[in-house]
């Protein structure tokens, strides 16, 4: 019998060389090609969860932030949306490009370093909206020295800095932002397992974010007294975002959950964003205080 002809058989073995490397390539195209069908199914699902909804989303850098996927999601289900950017005339840009097809016309400048822009943010959100029935916080930020040294070499200025944008911003803007919540409204913000854990070149910003989840508890706590107002968090897994690319070696992370995930991959933006409605959305009606993770099981494994 004849032997089965295969590329090593062949009179052209040359063509072995060229037909691995297009297999593999071929393969990362499908699986590629595979999300963006799902990312593009669930995107058309829409049940009207968020019918005469009205809220704030601050922390949208561009379309890579998990806060823009949420908020898509957000208005595909029927919420009417509010957006703040950075001052400098650059992010009002990016944002602006993204929210205006959305329907949005309150886009203001936000400093939560700033507790006038943080008043005036709401206020002109009132003015144009109205009442809000939830707010997403997804902001953070760490000098890109306090993330690539050692925990223990921070500097003071740096901590501080970390925290008051990473953390306290959430306490600040429902401060200022309780009076404009309707009864029962949704507080929503986004952490991370090096909260809980320790992750390489997270450094400070795992503090920050252990700060942020402790606050959530407690904001919970005293929103649901004052108005019944839920508080939660999404301990997302990693993403290919802006304020990811801050963190040194983040490839390598990427490369690693799949390998020690029960789902073996990595988590998709939109699955974070479901999470985010779920959150924001009558479904959750009795859920508050919660870290809830998004991290294809990650954050189970202890080997």
């Amino acid at each position: 019998m004849a032997p089965r002809a295969t590329p090593c058989n062949t009179k052209h073995p040359h063509l072995l060389a060229f037909a691995r490397p297009m297999s593999k390539l071929w393969d990362q195209f499908g699986a590629v090609y595979k999300i963006r069908v799902e990312e593009t199914s669930v995107k058309n699902i829409s049940m009207g969860l968020m019918d005469g909804k009205k809220g704030i989303v601050f922390g949208v850098a561009n379309d890579r932030s998990l806060a823009w996927h949420i908020a898509e999601r957000l208005h595909a289900e029927g919420a009417e949306l509010a957006f703040t950017h950075l001052p400098p005339a650059k992010m009002e840009r990016r944002v602006r490009i993204l929210a205006e097809p959305l329907g949005a016309t309150c886009i203001v400048p936000c400093d939560v370093t700033d507790d006038a822009q943080i008043k005036a943010a709401f206020q002109e959100a009132n003015r144009q909206i109205g009442h809000l029935d939830f707010i997403i916080h997804a902001i953070a930020f760490a000098s890109r020295s306090s993330l690539s040294n050692p925990f223990h070499k921070t500097s003071r200025a740096d901590f501080l800095q970390a925290m008051e944008i990473s953390a306290f911003s959430l306490v600040a803007l429902c401060q200022h932002g309780l009076r404009y919540l309707n009864e029962g409204a949704s507080v929503l913000t986004l952490s991370y397992l090096g909260a809980m854990k320790v992750v390489p070149q997270y450094n400070v910003m795992g503090v920050c974010k252990a700060a942020l989840e402790s606050s959530v508890r407690y904001l919970a706590a005293d929103l649901g007294r004052e108005k019944h107002i839920r508080v939660n968090a999404i301990s997302a897994g990693p993403v290919q975002t802006l304020s990811a690319a801050g963190v040194s070696g983040f490839d390598k992370i990427l490369r690693h959950y799949p390998q020690k995930s029960p789902l073996h991959r990595n988590i998709r933006a939109h699955e974070v964003a479901t999470s985010g409605l779920y959150f924001l959305s009558d479904l959750s009606s009795g859920v508050t205080g919660e870290v809830h993770y998004v991290d294809a099981g990650y954050n189970t494994i202890g080997w």
